[in-house]
């Protein structure tokens, strides 16, 4: 029986105002499909889309047309309370910087993720103990943000991002602040975490270099997606329908 992807992008178009009476298409008719247990690299220059495919996974942003679905839900359609309550479940979100809040340790910034859940602090704070641990950071739980490395900081934005056990993990630039050493820890944490939790993992990332560690690799431009995968693993990323072999174009 074939499991349903975990998030599944399908003809997307994503367009804006330019500001000259025409619009801007930040997506092209964009197909992706991130499958459980896999960690797929989203890679190209600047401005070419991959921050707009990123929200629209995040349900951040709607687009023009197409459909995106999440463990097989159609989300394009619900409000934007029932896509708050979506993002809050089951969608992971990790930015470029850590955002840590500079008052609290390195615990509490878990646990609040689940005071704002409604969740019981005790467990959260079982919880998140569990997690910091699983992300190596078991002896840094009471240190504030100012106490910790860079890395270590971007560990507990790592951490944050799976108290809500989500089945999507959307990753914005992890290692953009992080030099080669620590860059490549971050990497191989995420990977790790992708296989052992099961969730489907999408990185973009400037630094090619750790690609190889991932899945599989698309390559976005101009609001294009196309596709080249590791590991024999064809299905971790999919393309843009004109450029799959056998299609015809438009």
């Amino acid at each position: 029986m074939t499991q349903t992807p975990a998030l599944q992008m399908t003809d997307v178009t994503l367009e804006y105002p330019d500001g000259r009476d025409g619009t801007l298409r930040a997506l092209d008719d964009v197909d992706f499909t991130a499958e459980v247990g896999t960690i797929t690299s989203l890679v190209g220059p600047s401005g070419s889309g991959k921050s707009s495919l990123l929200a629209v996974a995040a349900t951040l942003l709607t687009p023009t047309s197409g459909s995106v679905r999440i463990n097989g839900r159609e989300v394009t359609e619900l409000t934007e309370k029932h896509r708050a309550g979506l993002r809050r479940d089951e969608v992971g979100l990790i930015f470029q910087q850590p955002n840590l809040l500079p008052s609290l340790t390195a615990l509490e910034q878990l646990v609040i993720v689940d005071d704002l859940r409604g969740k019981p602090r005790r467990r959260a704070r079982e919880r998140g103990a569990e997690i910091l641990d699983h992300v190596g950071l078991a002896e840094s739980c009471s240190r504030r943000p100012h106490e910790l490395s860079g890395g270590q900081r971007q560990r507990v934005n790592i951490a944050r991002a799976l108290m809500s056990e989500p089945s999507v993990l959307l990753v914005d630039e992890p290692t953009a602040a992080l030099d080669h050493e620590r860059s490549e820890e971050v990497v191989t944490l995420l990977c790790r975490i992708t296989r052992e939790r099961g969730t489907a993992t999408v990185m973009v990332t400037h630094d090619t270099d750790f690609v190889p560690l991932t899945d599989a690799m698309v390559t976005m431009r101009d609001g294009v997606l196309s596709a080249s995968a590791h590991r024999g693993s064809p299905d971790a990323g999919s393309t843009r329908r004109s450029d799959r072999p056998g299609s015809s174009p438009g």
